[in-house]
């Protein structure tokens, strides 16, 4: 290598040795504001301060012990930026393509293979302002419904003896011994 070339080296490693590199950090605690601060430890125990960087739309807290991927902006510690967080303590089990959302409750949205999602927790409320339309040929429930308000069915409905239209039908036909049949019929 020339003289020159060594020369531009060793001035190009004095200027990178001065600036630091992204690092790997352990989330310590979190501020909450119009951004979400996060205090860290980084290497060799330093305290860290930065700010967490997220998607549009998407918004977390992570729990102490959380791993981070921290950018120092300009070279320096002064200005940290997360850009990715981690925490495999409640971290789903995926197959490759598959997604999830989850929380260290359990609660958890997963995107399965086979175009199956699975919405796992205690109470789930939605809050919608007009309406709530399922397009699928078929809604299954598990368990009891309770609904405050009508119900309205355009087709038939039925239950493990027979549907209310053959109920209607047995009450139309039904007479008593000393009058007419029922009116109006149903």
């Amino acid at each position: 290598m020339s003289v020159m070339a060594q020369l531009v080296r060793d001035q190009v490693w004095k200027v990178m040795s001065r600036v630091r590199q992204a690092f790997r950090a352990t989330a310590v605690s979190n501020t909450h504001g119009a951004l979400i601060g996060v205090e860290m430890q980084g290497l060799a125990d330093e305290s860290v301060s930065g700010e967490l960087a997220q998607h549009y739309g998407f918004s977390s807290a992570p729990l102490p012990g959380a791993e981070y991927v921290v950018i120092p902006i300009g070279g320096n510690s002064s200005h940290c930026v997360v850009v990715a967080s981690e925490d495999g303590r409640y971290r789903l089990q995926l197959k490759d393509g598959e997604v999830s959302l989850y929380t260290d409750e359990g609660d958890y949205v997963h995107m399965k293979r086979g175009r199956l999602i699975e919405v796992v927790t205690d109470d789930l409320v939605f809050k919608v302002k007009n309406k709530v339309r399922f397009e699928t040929p078929m809604v299954e429930m598990s368990g009891d419904q309770h609904v405050e308000g009508s119900i309205k069915a355009d087709a038939e409905i039925a239950d493990h003896t027979r549907t209310m239209q053959a109920d209607r039908d047995l009450y139309n036909q039904h007479a008593h011994p000393s009058g007419p049949p029922p009116k109006p019929l149903q």
